[in-house]
């Protein structure tokens, strides 16, 4: 089954929501400024315009769920840890790194967190990882967030029919965000998500709005469900700001401008604008705060396996 949702107007966030939506915006704008002033090394994959995502589902999940995040994955682990110092060390190398600098942008590993850029490499394990957890610790779940153009991975399809087979506690969370690096996904993907969920007998929530406070509410009986060995796919229909990395993107400029139109950033600023813009200064500086302090720290060295 295929349920719509779609918010007109943001409802108002819990300061501690907005903030880290926040956190996340501007931890990438400085990450791009970086890369551009040629202190940043390799590449990175901003989630601009995603960012909502992780941070709505973060009351959703608990300490002891596990998170398998991919190559977009920083809104991912701060909605996790808030930690800007760590992250950010990692991905320059610098002392206070959370895996010792060797990880960088894309794969980090901390507590019952772990990223990988590796297309589709998440999902089998995380539902190797749900099995163990329906065994061992009931209640629990394992949340694996895919992109669309993961879709044409076969282990994903592996995992799903097991995850379904063994009635594993897995969250599967697609960002739908309509284009595969540079290709769109209507000219590599046949069919839809909802019909591939179908076919293992796996349920499917469709999100197009934006809103924080209802995509929780909405999905809260869900993924309660999931804890009790009901796989689920959530797929967000979301919009990418930027590039793919950083100068790989050939969108024509109606699409870019339809994804800055259904930007949560200034659709925020709009709908309360007394709370965006008494907090949205106030994080910008926090994480400059954070660049200039973890810029000046020595380089890191790597001491052992990450947490």
């Amino acid at each position: 089954m295929t349920e719509t949702l779609d918010g007109l107007r943001l409802s108002p966030l819990a300061d501690e929501d907005l903030e880290l939506l926040l956190l996340v915006r501007h931890f990438e704008l400085k990450l791009l400024e970086l890369y551009g002033r040629g202190d940043l090394n390799g590449t990175t994959h901003t989630c601009l315009g995603q960012e909502y995502v992780p941070v709505a589902l973060r009351s959703l999940l608990g300490p002891a769920d596990h998170v398998f995040s991919n190559h977009r994955g920083h809104g991912h682990y701060l909605s996790r840890f808030r930690d800007p110092h760590g992250l950010l060390a990692e991905i320059m190398g610098r002392e206070g790194a959370v895996c010792g600098g060797v990880g960088g942008s894309q794969h980090i590993h901390r507590d019952r967190y772990m990223s990988t850029g590796v297309q589709g490499e998440s999902m089998p394990v995380a539902a190797g990882v749900a099995l163990h957890l329906k065994r061992s610790e009931p209640g629990t779940l394992a949340c694996v967030h895919i992109g669309d153009g993961t879709w044409g991975e076969g282990a994903v399809y592996e995992a799903l029919n097991l995850a379904a087979l063994w009635r594993l506690p897995l969250l599967v969370v697609v960002e739908n965000n309509g284009i595969a690096q540079s290709t769109p996904t209507a000219s590599q993907m046949a069919g839809t998500v909802a019909d591939r969920a179908a076919a293992f007998g796996i349920p499917h929530r469709l999100v197009v709005s934006t809103d924080v406070n209802e995509i929780r509410i909405s999905l809260e009986r869900e993924i309660a469900r999931v804890r009790e060995g009901r796989p689920l796919v959530v797929e967000f229909v979301t919009h990418r700001l930027g590039p793919h990395s950083k100068g790989d993107d050939i969108r024509p400029a109606d699409v870019v401008r339809t994804a800055r139109d259904n930007d949560w950033y200034t659709h925020y600023a709009h709908d309360h604008p007394e709370q965006f813009h008494r907090l949205d200064g106030a994080v910008k500086a926090e994480v400059e705060a954070v660049a200039d302090e973890v810029a000046a720290r020595p380089l890191s060295r790597w001491e052992g396996p990450c947490a």
